[in-house]
Order: structure tokens, then sequence, then C-alpha cells
């Protein structure tokens, strides 16, 4: 028995074997079936375009700098403008249909009370936003309490795919040890989560090769995997999406493209 199975059986028992990929093996019992579901994994033959999160988060960013940016990722067809929530709504007046509008919450600390991040998700929801990105309950996590921060993706997706919204949870796998980010994928998994994501960017570290091909071993083919977090070149991009990665966040968009 691998670790992830063994790991899926420690939170969840002895269930039958699921029907949508994933180290775990054993079916999770998830909020939302995937069985069905068309898989996630990039194509090679794909511009690179069309799996990056063009992103600004920096605490100084100004509306000018979110206009370039929503600019560039017109010109080169992104998948998504990724910003503060201040801009979420000269962000959407910006960009094409093609683009996606993303903010994030509970972020980058991933510290909040739950009650807060679910009042912050449904201001930005009901500002028309597309996508979120929200950070898990590391505090919970790191105190031994993952059930806690599945209870937030839990009560997160299910108002996101109320209102036709993709939440794509934040791990901060600098943080976590492996047991660690295994329990936190699967948790995510089984909440309804469209995407794993590694990192905010913020902390200690950012996405590595060795943890986007873990991510993508533990969920499986049928739910996204984003890498974020220090991805400055082509070849960065290119050896994520190359472990599993089928979206990418990166403020130098211009350089991996």
């Amino acid at each position: 028995m691998n670790e992830i199975e063994y790991i899926a059986r420690k939170l969840f028992g002895d269930n039958p074997p699921c029907k949508c990929g994933g180290g775990h093996n054993i079916c999770l019992g998830c909020n939302i079936c995937r069985a069905d579901q068309p898989d996630q994994i990039y194509d090679p033959l794909a511009d690179i375009a069309s799996v990056i999160d063009a992103t600004l988060l920096k605490a100084d960013a100004t509306q000018s700098e979110v206009n370039a940016l929503c600019d560039l990722a017109n010109e080169y067809k992104c998948a998504a403008v990724c910003v503060n929530s201040h801009f979420s709504h000269p962000l959407q007046l910006r960009l094409n249909a093609s683009v996606k509008s993303c903010t994030v919450i509970n972020f980058p600390l991933g510290a909040s009370y739950i009650y807060a991040v679910a009042a912050e998700a449904l201001a930005v929801i009901n500002t028309g936003i597309e996508e979120l990105d929200m950070v898990q309950n590391l505090s919970a996590v790191k105190s031994g309490h993952p059930l806690h921060s599945y209870q937030l993706i839990k009560n997160i997706a299910e108002m996101t795919h109320s209102n036709d919204v993709l939440l794509k949870v934040i791990l901060e796998t600098c943080y976590l040890s492996k047991e660690e980010i295994i329990t936190c994928a699967l948790y995510a998994k089984k909440a309804g989560a469209d995407f794993v994501k590694t990192s905010t960017g913020f902390g200690t570290a950012g996405a590595t090769v060795e943890n986007v091909r873990l991510l993508r071993e533990i969920v499986g083919p049928k739910m996204g995997v984003k890498a974020a977090g220090g991805i400055r070149t082509r070849e960065q991009a290119l050896a994520m999406l190359n472990a599993g990665a089928n979206r990418i966040g990166a403020s130098n968009v211009k350089a991996l493209l």
C-alpha cells in the first residue's frame, strides 16, 4: 500500500475503490464526484499562455499596473488575471470574456476566522468574480486540526459552485511536511475544491517540481493542480507542467511567454 493510500485509509476508512483516479485509490466520498468529469491535464500542444494566471498581488500594486496586466493577458489569451480584491470590479471591466477574473481570500496567511472568510468570499463573488484562490486554514493544520481546514474549504466550495465560480485551494506547501501535504490535498479534494495550489508566493518558498508531482499523484487526473510561487522562467513553467500542473501562477508573464 502506498503512503497516499495509507493516509487516505487512516482518514476515511476502508472505502470502495475510487473511480476518479488518484494515489488514494479508495473513494473519498467527495462532496462533488469527479468520476465523469474531463481530465485536468496540460496538453503540451497548447499555447502555454492558455494556462497562465497572470498575477499581481503585491501590497503597493496600482490601478495602472493592473490595467497593463489585463491588457497583456488579453493580448496573449491567458487563463486568468489574479489580483487583490480591491481591483475585482475594474478587473472584470478590463478583461476580454476569454480571460477569467480571479482574486484571493484568506490571503496570504491562511489564518482568518471561518465566518470572516465566508463573508469575504461572498463579497467578491457578488462583484462577479469568476475564480477564487483561497489559502486553506493553515493555522488549523499546523495546530493538528486539519478537519477545521476541511470545513472551511467545504463551506466555500459550496458557495463557489452554486455561483459557477472556480475554487483553487492554496496549501502553502513550504510550511507542510509530506504527510501534511497529502492530508491537506485529500481533504481539499473531498471538500469539492476545483484545484489544489502550491503556494501564495509570500511564504518561505514557492512551487517545486517535487511537490507538484506529489499533488498530481495524490489528486489524480480529474482535479486541477496549480503551481505558483517563484516561477520566473519559461523553463521553470514547463518543468511544472511536465510534473503535472495544469495552471501556472506568475507575475512575470512575458518571461514565460
